[in-house]
């Protein structure tokens, strides 16, 4: 693992600036690779695969975009009521109106984010019970700063493959500080045979 002397931020790949701050990382010198094998990647067991429909609860809580629809939610949730009640009230109209239009637009928000976030763990824990297997490459590991879930920062791991000679990628989100994952890694990626677009690596993080 390598951080960074300004503000120390940690990549597990080393890069010649740091995300964070910008700052300059100084060069290393050249370790034995470590780069993981095609037939180290783990065998994926036959589909249907054994998947629990609350694992979208675990896929959730580490997907900003959903803490964040579910913050727009509950901020809708106060503020249109608010908003309603206020503007019943003749007297008080001027304010109930922008309080409702505003919590009008918290909810929409909130449930655009909330749903579309759902929709996406739903189609990830398809790929883990029926995808099909493929190799693939990691492109990304690096911990988001910018986004603070139970006071832990997500970790990114981005990745790319290929399906019928067309280029994909993805990325996934895990809580859980991955170990053994550096850029340049193979990887084991599962996808829809129908959407090959759709997709996630195997095991999941």
């Amino acid at each position: 693992m390598y951080t960074c002397p300004w503000c120390g931020t940690n990549y597990l790949a080393f890069q010649t600036n740091c995300n964070n701050c910008g700052g300059p990382l100084s060069a290393i010198p050249d370790q034995p690779s470590s780069m993981a094998a095609a037939e180290d990647l783990p065998e994926v067991p036959p589909a249907p695969r054994t998947i629990s429909d609350r694992y979208v609860l675990r896929l959730l809580s580490s997907d900003a975009k959903w803490i964040v629809g579910l913050v727009f939610g509950l901020l809708g949730i106060v503020f249109a009521p608010l908003g309603l009640i206020l503007t019943v009230a003749l007297v008080t109209a001027f304010v109930g109106i922008p309080f409702l239009l505003l919590g009008l637009v918290f909810l929409g928000v909130g449930g655009f984010l909330f749903w579309t976030s759902y929709q996406n763990a739903q189609k990830t824990v398809l790929v883990l019970r029926e995808g099909l297997p493929t190799e693939g490459q990691i492109t990304q590991v690096d911990e988001d700063y910018s986004t603070s879930i139970n006071n832990r920062h997500p970790w990114i791991i981005g990745y790319e493959y290929q399906v019928d000679g067309q280029h994909y990628t993805g990325r996934v989100s895990t809580l859980t500080p991955p170990r053994q994952v550096e850029v340049g890694h193979s990887a084991r990626v599962l996808y829809l045979a129908t959407e090959p677009k759709f997709s996630s690596i195997y095991p999941h993080p």
